[in-house]
């Protein structure tokens, strides 16, 4: 892809540049923007700190500690969006920008600028011209050529994170091939026994051993055993339910085939199908690694889960793909699987969505939308509170842990 380059004249100009960047309109958040050189090497979103000294501190302290991990950074500006006004004290959340200025100075960085964009008026802390009233926003409200290339925004930071509203009776079609999906593989491989997935709410353990909400065991291949379906006196399974339960046989085929192509055009059993996999931890995990890899590397996973059933050890380089460490993802496939899941979960029944919903919020946060991540992780913990990857994608969030990979070029 080549890249779109926007020369920003001054301050003004450049705070136009920063939602097109974005892609939304940042409310009540910190944005900074690190630079290598003359070139911005992407762009960081933070919720405003408490009016506390301590509070502000450690946000600038984290903020610039990020921002030194990002390869070839050697600069940073950074803007506050804010509901206050300079007409009530001043500039807004200047001791945040002035908190962010020493800790820069401190490693190194280069002040590009420091600005804040607020209700009434917008500055610069670097410009000494800046009027203590600020600004007209109207000077931001420009229609340069420039930015022409680039989209323009669209809501704020939480926007987008709503799942899509599916056709009427969707949801119901979909509950339905669930239930005779489940029907089938009980019929096919004797009753379901649900699998744990309690992985600590708390900081998530090293990575070096498998993660610790894959307590269940992996299914065994279905139609292997088709000849032990039931008895001619069983209710008779719906044949659309036995074909969905045969794909089950080859998972990474599966999960490759649903990503491969349009979730729209996916009926209910496949559907059902994605859906009950993603509600059982050792299964969604090999979703996520192929997802976040390719085929090869889901067909690796699966034989790894399935060795580690057996008392191996899980391998390192797959198990760390889930905190963020280790080879750096496409961002189309991730983009791709984040658009299939979400599909699936907005017709998914509200006893099945926490599985969709907690992939929804892995794939945002490693895509770096940890705002949407919080989002989808939180909906699926209001429905089952000890929802293990839901609560990971929970804590990395609100301790602003971001993968590693997104810290590269």
């Amino acid at each position: 892809m080549t890249p779109t380059i926007v020369k920003a004249a001054d301050a003004a100009q450049f705070l136009s540049f920063v939602p097109r960047l974005l892609g939304f309109q940042p409310t009540r958040s910190l944005v900074v923007i690190p630079f290598g050189g003359t070139r911005s090497l992407g762009a960081m979103r933070f919720d405003l700190p408490p009016d506390d000294a301590e509070a502000v501190d450690r946000v600038a302290s984290t903020v610039i500690g990020m921002v030194c991990r990002v390869a070839g950074a050697d600069a940073i500006a950074a803007v506050v969006y804010t509901d206050l006004g300079f007409a009530d004290e001043g500039m807004p959340h200047r001791d945040l920008l002035d908190a962010l200025a020493l800790r820069a100075d401190a490693c190194g960085l280069r002040l590009a600028d420091l600005l804040c964009v607020a209700r009434d008026a917008w500055g610069s802390a670097l410009d000494p011209e800046s009027p203590a009233g600020g600004r007209g926003l109207d000077e931001l409200d420009r229609e340069d050529a420039d930015l022409a290339a680039l989209p323009l925004p669209v809501g704020d930071q939480a926007s987008g994170a709503a799942l899509p509203e599916p056709e009427p009776g969707r949801r119901e079609l979909v509950g339905r091939a669930l239930h005779e999906l489940r029907r089938a593989l009980t019929q096919l491989c004797g009753p379901d026994t649900p699998e744990v997935d309690a992985a600590a709410t708390a900081d998530p353990p090293a990575p070096a051993h498998a993660p610790t909400d894959d307590l269940g065991p992996v299914p065994a291949p279905v139609s292997g055993i088709a000849a032990e379906a039931a008895s001619p006196d069983a209710d008779r399974v719906d044949p659309r339910a036995l074909a969905a339960a045969s794909r089950l046989d080859d998972l990474p085929e599966l999960f490759e085939a649903v990503l491969r192509g349009d979730p729209e055009d996916l009926d209910a059993y496949d559907r059902a199908a994605l859906v009950w996999c993603l509600e059982r931890p050792s299964l969604r995990d090999i979703a996520l690694v192929q997802w976040s890899g390719n085929l090869a590397q889901g067909d690796e996973a699966l034989a790894a889960q399935l060795r580690w059933e057996s008392g191996e050890e899980y391998p390192p380089h797959l198990a760390m793909r889930m905190w963020g460490d280790g080879e750096q993802p496409s961002p189309a496939r991730l983009d791709a699987a984040l658009k299939l899941v979400r599909t699936v979960a907005g017709c998914t029944p509200r006893d099945a969505l926490p599985g969709p919903l907690a992939m929804c919020a892995w794939l945002a946060w490693a895509l770096g939308r940890s705002t949407h991540a919080g989002e989808y992780a939180q909906r699926a913990c209001d429905i089952d509170p000890d929802h293990g990857l839901a609560q990971i994608v929970l804590s990395f969030v609100r301790a602003g842990h971001l993968p590693d990979w997104a810290f590269r070029r």
